[in-house]
């Protein structure tokens, strides 16, 4: 992509009214645009963000066995009524509408009661389970206050997985492989690191659901934490029995902000009982499905890398999840002789496979460049210049670590297309 033709701009300033971190720099960058409290316009740049969180997200999910889908937004209110979660003083998140022909519908806030009235049509029998099916769709909620900035909005991206199983054992062992994939989502993604695997109540269903906090100063949720054992807990199984079970104590824990990115949950059959979601054991005796649900939300995803990686520059995008690669300035470009030779390495830098944003403006100047390229936060810098003409090397700066390297044409290619 040529900067003259990627038709966002950045922005001198982050908008006052955006007190959100992450926010204020997508938006500074051109990334994201906001329409209006709780909605974002995610833009080329923020988009491609976006997509690659998602394959990332789906390449785990597939490996476990997940199955993706689509299904609708707009909901039906005799669905949810049977399972007592349409009524307003029971959730109080709907966006509802009418619709001209008569009768009102929801916009879906999560999918249980459809996905589990769907599977009807496809399990019969203990033979067609374990199966597990997920989506990456937009949800909606009506949310009283929304903030955080694309973290918590009131429409948003969900992935979704849900697993229905004939056993508890089979329910367990899926239920840790989905754990595991998230970590290695979160690893693949620049912050796994700093991401626990959080105890939270598992109501009526299990001892334990479970959270995936990631700690960060800007983070609006609070965890405590035991960073040698590896633990982290909420505030609602800070109980000493609780404690006790996870081995460790109030006093060895500290707390921490943090931000949620994931959750998982034993479900149990509280949807399959009350929808009628059943299959027939060895035996044939008819048994209600074993369920469970789990959660990632990509932009939700993306605004903690901005809040966690971002320095005083701007941002600092891991390799797995920035827009491009490179992002290769050019100098000089007032030289025709020095533009041709610039356009040249940009055409080489493709052929080879390396996605760069090529900084071609003729009229702006080599610090706005520079300011621009560390606010945008590609992983490598490249300068092309007329010394790198005459001297055959090129500037490759490392925008995570500030590293500086010289480097021949060969030297470069090589180290982009083998990291």
């Amino acid at each position: 992509m040529r900067q003259t033709h990627l038709f966002t701009k950045t922005k001198k300033e982050a908008p006052a009214d955006e007190v959100a971190k992450n926010a204020a720099l997508l938006i500074k960058s051109g990334y994201v645009f906001k329409n209006m409290a709780g909605a974002y316009t995610f833009l080329p740049l923020g988009l491609k963000v976006i997509d690659k969180i998602n394959s990332i997200i789906r390449e785990e999910m597939d490996a476990i066995g997940g199955q993706e889908m689509h299904m609708p937004t707009l909901q039906d209110p005799s669905l949810w009524q049977s399972t007592d979660r349409w009524s307003d003083d029971n959730v109080d998140v709907w966006f509802k509408t009418e619709l001209k022909a008569g009768g009102e519908v929801g916009l879906a806030w999560t999918h249980e009661e459809v996905i589990t009235n769907l599977m009807r049509q496809y399990v019969s029998s203990y033979k067609d389970l374990p199966l597990f099916a997920y989506q990456i769709q937009t949800k909606f909620r009506n949310e009283m206050r929304a903030k955080s900035g694309i973290m918590r909005t009131r429409e948003f991206w969900m992935k979704d997985l849900y697993s229905f199983c004939a056993t508890q054992e089979q329910h367990d062992e899926f239920y840790e492989a989905c754990a595991e994939a998230y970590m290695r989502i979160f690893n693949r993604i620049g912050i796994g690191k700093m991401t626990y695997r959080t105890f939270a109540s598992g109501g009526a269903f299990t001892k334990f659901s479970h959270e995936f906090q990631t700690l960060a100063e800007a983070g609006e949720d609070v965890v405590y934490v035991n960073e040698a054992k590896n633990i982290a807990v909420n505030e609602e199984v800070l109980e000493e029995a609780d404690l006790t079970e996870l081995g460790v104590t109030r006093e060895e824990l500290t707390e921490r902000k943090s931000i949620e990115v994931g959750n998982i949950f034993s479900l149990g059959t509280k949807f399959s009982e009350a929808i009628g979601l059943t299959y027939k054991d060895a035996e044939g005796i008819d048994m209600p499905v074993i369920m469970g649900s789990y959660g990632i939300g990509p932009a939700r995803a993306m605004g903690t890398i901005v809040d966690l990686l971002s320095d005083e520059k701007g941002i600092v995008w891991p390799e797995s999840v920035a827009p491009y690669k490179a992002h290769m300035i050019g100098l000089n470009g007032d030289d025709s002789e020095i533009r041709d030779y610039t356009d040249g390495i940009y055409s080489a830098l493709q052929k080879r496979g390396v996605e760069v944003l090529y900084d071609d403006r003729v009229e702006a100047r080599a610090g706005e460049k520079f300011a621009d390229s560390d606010l945008l936060g590609m992983p490598y810098r490249v300068v092309v210049s007329r010394r790198s003409k005459e001297n055959g090397k090129f500037e490759v700066v490392t925008r995570a670590t500030g590293e500086t390297r010289e480097l021949t044409e060969e030297e470069m290619f090589a180290d982009f297309t083998d990291s």
